[in-house]
């Protein structure tokens, strides 16, 4: 974590989230994946630049507005964050989306940091990940959504690469339970997927 010096103006991880409207522990794990600078107090609790929490709040109000694939009304769209550096993929990906035929909420980033950004607003049901991006790549933003405590161990993960099997062991690895998808994409067996993840998180929603 980057040292703040003691005339900064400092927050505590509660002042920061209720400024940023998302939960403790997402400001902790944007702590300790990088997106909010920060220091430990002797006694061991996080102190964020004030200066570094208004930096974020303006930097998310700029693309937020999600891209929703069906005709409203619905009971029920599913949430999902495309992390993708590409742009012609984005666009590709983002045409896809348009044509499932059930409703689906699409929101974009463009690496992994900004993926981690996206994740602690929206809260989405299912992500949708490259693994090699500049910055923060989708290794280290998997690795910290799996890390324990992170509060999002059941965050639905799939990877689309265009590494294979060796590749993918060489760098580490993914974590348990991430779906893996090789490029170029099946984007059918990839809409099958989300759209039963779809209908199962519709019928939890039904039922409650």
């Amino acid at each position: 974590m980057r040292k703040i010096s003691a005339n900064e103006d400092v927050m505590t991880t509660r002042e920061a989230g209720e400024t940023l409207g998302v939960a403790v522990r997402t400001v902790q794990l944007w702590v300790e994946a990088g997106v909010l600078p920060a220091w430990r107090t002797a006694g061991g609790h996080r102190r964020i630049a004030r200066s570094a929490v208004e930096k974020l709040m303006t930097e998310r109000q700029q693309d937020l507005a999600p891209i929703v694939s069906h005709v409203a009304p619905v009971l029920y769209a599913l949430r999902l964050l495309l992390v993708e550096d590409d742009p012609l993929l984005l666009r590709l990906f983002t045409g896809v989306v348009a044509g499932w035929n059930f409703p689906v909420e699409l929101t974009t980033a463009t690496n992994g940091f900004e993926g981690l950004v996206r994740i602690g607003e929206m809260r989405p049901d299912i992500v949708v990940t490259d693994l090699i991006m500049p910055g923060m790549d989708g290794f280290e933003m998997l690795r910290a959504l799996k890390k324990p405590g992170s509060g999002f161990g059941n965050l639905k993960l799939v990877v689309i690469t265009a590494l294979d099997a060796d590749e993918i062991q060489e760098r580490g690895g993914l974590p348990g339970g991430v779906t893996c998808f090789q490029k170029p994409v099946n984007y059918a067996e990839l809409e099958a997927l989300v759209h039963a993840y779809f209908t199962e998180k519709l019928q939890h929603v039904v039922a409650s």
